[in-house]
């Protein structure tokens, strides 16, 4: 069971955001990813647990920061339900979506699991509904995900699979690679791993 420290911060001036402490496994029925953040401060930020089947499907998705909460999961599409800070006004979403997307490492790892790209695969279009910090407003994005590259590493546990990924927003054509070792994310743009004291899961 991998468990370890990101770093978040802001891909444009490096702003130091927060640090998101995690641990994540595969299951019976698919993986699963829980984290609390913290600020630079050490105050407590908010938290992520993201489950998914084994297509990599979101069963459950609970977000806190601050005092806002989202739950959803894969149903229509994707539907959810936020709560805001006083507890009296909950509304409910649902887009034709494929999966959530957010600032958290797990979404990456859900989103290339969902995909299960191979290197010889086309670039593939994804609609995801993100949720943007500090207040979780949802938002639709489109993206399209290839795999660029899969290289195995010799580690003392065995060869280590990286995958290089590029994401591309189609609503404004900006690209990035994001890196992923099983189901740990070794950089991306906001992202570095600080800290992994196992090594990352493999999936089947």
């Amino acid at each position: 069971m991998p468990r370890g420290r990101y770093s978040l911060h802001d891909p444009h001036d490096h702003t130091p955001l927060a640090e998101e402490h995690f641990q994540c496994a595969p299951g019976p029925s698919g993986w699963r990813y829980v984290s609390r953040l913290t600020g630079p401060a050490g105050e407590h930020r908010g938290a992520v647990d993201l489950a998914l089947d084994d297509l990599g499907r979101p069963l459950r998705l609970e977000l806190h920061a601050g005092d806002w909460q989202v739950r959803g999961a894969a149903l229509d599409g994707v539907t959810w339900v936020r709560t805001d800070p006083t507890g009296l006004h909950a509304t409910e979403g649902n887009v034709r979506a494929h999966a959530f997307t957010g600032t958290s490492p797990a979404f990456l790892v859900a989103t290339a699991r969902l995909l299960r790209l191979t290197p010889s695969s086309a670039a593939t279009r994804v609609r995801l509904v993100a949720f943007t910090d500090p207040v979780l407003a949802p938002r639709t994005v489109d993206q399209s995900w290839a795999l660029v590259n899969s290289e195995a590493h010799a580690t003392d546990n065995g060869p280590l699979t990286v995958d290089e990924y590029q994401v591309t927003a189609l609503d404004t054509g900006e690209q990035h690679a994001v890196h992923i070792a099983g189901d740990i994310v070794l950089a991306a743009p906001g992202i570095e791993l600080e800290d992994l004291q196992s090594p990352p899961s493999r999936f089947d």
